[in-house]
Formats: structure tokens, C-alpha cells, sequence
């Protein structure tokens, strides 16, 4: 029987197309990475001591798994500044219980490329002092990369080499340990709370990035009004700036914007719920139309965002400066 040329030539595109889809499918979802992330920590020659720090908290397992994960993979440089930092001689002189927790706030659920990352809060998978159920926040920044918490002036971290694929998530490279984040760290990694902090920490206050920062009267719960709400305020009060703001004024609404000894969840407000605060004055949660708060003034703030947790209290923000009984 007699074939002619173009059976031939039929015959050799269809072979060809075949082998070419083969490929593709080989070199696409057929070929996921093989390595978990703990097998790329301890094949990374700059994160060992990261490696170390895992055998020693007893997380290798939980970096081995197939559960997807992001994990920020601090460097050697990063762990030696910590520890320093810290007083600690070795990783082996940080505490198992500390060391743990440290290392699982650089642990997120789920798996995020950097392009996935956005401008917010992330859940990590440690919990700090002032909450056995809520899990840790971190403020995640993608302006000009990806900071975490501020970046390491703030005890935070940058991504310095984003998307090492694993078999079980994908790790970003980071240049710093990222601490247990304070109700101050956590003030100060969102810029949308930048006038607060100027507040906070004007030279005429009393220390309260100190006072935030520590445990005394902890944990805190913090109602932080957010930069558009200064703005308002000034506006309302005819002012300015924040400079014209008389001290003792200053001083007693700011004061009014904490509660000491609770960790509030959004959960636990209740309508008609009145809230003793730091200043010695009360206020009125309500729930009708989303949560707020009405003021000793009788002004009303929406609560706008909840549940950042910090190791030493919770932040809530809100949309309008509460004003106490001046």
C-alpha cells in the first residue's frame, strides 16, 4: 500500500505536537518543587542558624509538613543582631518557650507570593502575653517592597529575597528578627497612625511608648484613632496642629483612648457596654449599624478596623478622636 507525503508530514506534526505538550506538562504542574521549607532553610547556606533555631524550638516538623505555609526566613546577620540585641550569647541561651514564639511570628496559614502580599494585617501563628486565643497581628507594608512591622527600626523585618518556592508554601528571605510586636511596635508600623505617634511621644507627654511598651497595667486595649480623625479633630477644635493642642488636653484624651488590664476582642463589646478608661472617664460602645463609640460629648466613632493584637494588649481603630469630660 502506498503512502503519500502528506500522510507523512500529518504523521510528523502530530508526533511533534504530542512531544511538545509532554514537555509542557512536565515543566509546569507535573514539576511542583520537591524541597519543604525546612529542607530549604537548612540547604541555605545564610539561614542555618534559622535551622538551628527551628531543631531547637522544636518546629522542624511543623516546617516539613504539607500544610501550605509563607514563612519570613530570617539571615544568620539577622539572628546575631537578635541575639545581641537581646543578651543572649547562642541561640541555645534564648529560652525554648521565647525562641518558640518568636520564630512562629515569622510563620503565616497559607501560601503568599509577594505579589500576593498586601498593604494590611496577617495573622501569624504566635500568640504573645496578653492572649491564649487570638493569634499575634503583623502589619504587612508593600510601599517600595514588603516591611513587616515597621522593618527593623521597629523590631520588624524587610523581604530582601521574596519567593523561594517550596513543596509545602514559599519563604521570603527577611533582614531582621521580627519581634513580638508591642501595642507601640504596632502603632508605629502603620502609617495611617503616624499623627498618634506624634502624639504619643511629644515632648511634653508623659512616656507613653513606654508605658505602652511594657506590661505594668497590661494589657492594654487601645482605641486609636487613625490620622483622618486628627484632622478632624484639629479642624473641630480650630487649631492648627497637633502642637496647639494644650498639654493637659492632650494628655487626658490620649489617656481616654485606653483601657488598662483587658484585652478586649471585638467580640467581647456589647451594646450599651460602658468602658472605664485610663483617664478615669467613661465611654459607650454601640453595636446598631457596626460598632462605635460614643464619647463623654456625646460624638460618635466608628470603629474601623479590630482585633490587632500586640503581645501586651489590642488595638481597635477608629475613625474620630474620642473627647473626655475637659
Amino acid at each position: 500500500m502506498k503512502t503519500n507525503l502528506k500522510q507523512i508530514a500529518g504523521l510528523a506534526l502530530m508526533t511533534v505536537f504530542i512531544s511538545c505538550n509532554s514537555d509542557d506538562d512536565n515543566n509546569g504542574n507535573n514539576n511542583p518543587p520537591q524541597q519543604t521549607i525546612a529542607e530549604i532553610a537548612s540547604g541555605t547556606a545564610n539561614l542555618s542558624m534559622l535551622t538551628d533555631a527551628l531543631e531547637r524550638a522544636n518546629l522542624t516538623a511543623t516546617l516539613d509538613g504539607t500544610t501550605q505555609l509563607t514563612v519570613f526566613a530570617p539571615t544568620d546577620a539577622a539572628f546575631t543582631s537578635f541575639l545581641q540585641a537581646n543578651g543572649f550569647a547562642n541561640i541555645d541561651a534564648v529560652p525554648v518557650n521565647v525562641l518558640k514564639e518568636v520564630l512562629l511570628n515569622h510563620v503565616v496559614a497559607g501560601e503568599s507570593t509577594a505579589t500576593q502580599l498586601t498593604t494590611g494585617y496577617v495573622k501569624t501563628m504566635a500568640k504573645g502575653g496578653a492572649s491564649a486565643t487570638n493569634n499575634l497581628s503583623m502589619f504587612v507594608n508593600t510601599s517600595g517592597g514588603v516591611t513587616l512591622n515597621g522593618g527593623t527600626a521597629n523590631s520588624g523585618a524587610k523581604v530582601t529575597t521574596a519567593d523561594v518556592q517550596a513543596s509545602n508554601g514559599v519563604v521570603h528571605i527577611v533582614d531582621g528578627v521580627i519581634a513580638l510586636p508591642t501595642v507601640v511596635n504596632h502603632a508605629i508600623a502603620n502609617p495611617d497612625f503616624s499623627v498618634l505617634v506624634q502624639a504619643l511621644t511629644r515632648d511634653d507627654q508623659p512616656d507613653f511608648a513606654g508605658i505602652l511598651s511594657g506590661t505594668a497595667n497590661s494589657p492594654f486595649t487601645v482605641f486609636a484613632p487613625n490620622n483622618a480623625a486628627f484632622t478632624s479633630l484639629l479642624s473641630e477644635l480650630s487649631l492648627s496642629g497637633l502642637a496647639d493642642v494644650p498639654q493637659a488636653t492632650l494628655e487626658k484624651t490620649l489617656k481616654y483612648h485606653v483601657v488598662t488590664g483587658a484585652n478586649v476582642l471585638a467580640s467581647g463589646l456589647t451594646e450599651g457596654m460602658t468602658v472605664a478608661t485610663f483617664s478615669g472617664d467613661s465611654f459607650t460602645i454601640g453595636l446598631t449599624g457596626g460598632p462605635k463609640i460614643t464619647d463623654f460629648n456625646s460624638r460618635v466613632s466608628n470603629i474601623i478596623a479590630t482585633d490587632v493584637q500586640a503581645s501586651n494588649g489590642m488595638i481597635h481603630a477608629i475613625d474620630k478622636v474620642l473627647l473626655p469630660d475637659l
